[in-house]
């Protein structure tokens, strides 16, 4: 097969989503889409492409059967701009290839990313990673004022040095994990649709979570149909363990819950 055009995705090369204050998500290339993933699962069978049903039920197929070597034909790169807080979780992920401008070589600037008010939360006490409810109004104005201060004095201190001929490299050690950083970034559609699973989940940082829902849109326009297969089989769905698997068949069977504690409320968070 000849190399894949995507109409959709073709409308969208080198366009800005922005994403957050100042940052975006631009669709570079990408290698394939829905009819590549056929193909490559039926090139032992030696058939081509057959009728948008059967594809899109062979694509289901793979998805639910956990096949994923045929999603591995499909490539992306994108040009993310993310603070560097959001970035080091990417780095994470690391089945993506990756090239970050640097500090050394570049003079930053001093965009940095600041939480709209609605987003200054507590520390949630359940989940030691996570937020709670929002703070109130007084207190949200005290963080703002303390991020722009900061802001200020640290983005001073890093250009007198500069001017002063101090070396990049050094100048730029006290710069704020808020600063905006430019990257490329590169993965197969398996790994980004796993990517996509644990970084929109709702436990996931807020900000990680708007980056993600638009390289999410944006896959979809390249592979509408595998990614249609995985908002149905994994994205929106949930797996039980073998336990979790009895108590639900007692369940049905008119049976009272037989798990407690702790197991029966993570059981009980999955059916809800």
């Amino acid at each position: 097969m000849a190399h894949i055009i995507v109409d959709a995705a073709e409308e969208i090369l080198d366009k800005e989503f922005p994403v957050l204050d100042h940052g975006f998500v631009r669709l570079v290339d990408y290698n394939g889409g829905d009819s590549r993933i056929v193909q490559s699962a039926r090139i032992s069978y030696g058939e081509g492409t057959k009728s948008y049903r059967q594809d899109k039920g062979l694509i289901n197929y793979l998805m639910r059967n956990d096949h994923t070597s045929p999603f591995e034909m499909v490539n992306f790169t994108f040009h993310l701009k993310m603070p560097i807080f959001v970035a080091r979780q990417l780095v994470r992920h690391r089945t993506a290839k990756m090239n970050e401008i640097s500090g050394r070589y570049s003079v930053m600037s001093d965009e940095v990313y600041r939480p709209d008010r609605q987003h200054i939360n507590k520390q949630s006490d359940s989940n030691k990673q996570g937020r709670a409810e929002v703070v109130d109004d007084e207190l949200a104005s005290q963080v703002m004022d303390g991020f722009t201060k900061d802001k200020e004095l640290i983005f001073e201190q890093y250009n007198s040095m500069l001017d002063s001929g101090i070396a990049r490299e050094l100048a730029r050690i006290d710069l704020p994990l808020s600063l905006y950083t430019e990257m490329y970034w590169s993965m197969d559609l398996r790994n980004l649709f796993h990517f996509l699973k644990l970084r929109l989940d709702p436990h996931a940082q807020y900000e990680i979570r708007e980056f993600a829902n638009t390289i999410l849109d944006i896959v979809e326009k390249v592979c509408p149909i595998a990614t249609e297969a995985f908002r149905e089989h994994n994205l929106n769905a949930t797996n039980f363990s073998l336990t979790e698997t009895d108590a639900i068949k007692a369940m049905i069977n008119g049976e009272e819950c037989p798990l407690k504690g702790r197991a029966k409320e993570i059981f009980e968070e999955k059916l809800n």
